[in-house]
């Protein structure tokens, strides 16, 4: 996918950590470092967002779908 480029402003002590990272070799530039950021950021919420969906469940009925069961019926013999 084509990149697009955007303006961003940072502060002098994130600007400083950035410049870091590209010193000491772990970005080959400012843009990759931001990019590098910006993934892991839309990383951890897309993990953590089945955490965020699972404490809106009510545990009373959760639990109670849970010792429901299947009834009479059994698991099938695979």
């Amino acid at each position: 996918m084509p990149a697009s480029k955007v303006a961003v402003t940072l502060d002098q002590k994130t600007l400083k950590e950035v410049d870091r990272w590209v010193r000491e070799g772990r970005y080959p530039n400012r843009s990759r470092a931001v990019q590098a950021a910006l993934d892991e950021m839309a990383l951890r919420r897309r993990r953590s967002r089945l955490a965020t969906e699972a404490a809106k469940l009510d545990v009373a009925e959760e639990q109670a779908l849970a010792e429901e069961g299947l009834g009479d019926e059994a698991w099938p013999e695979y």
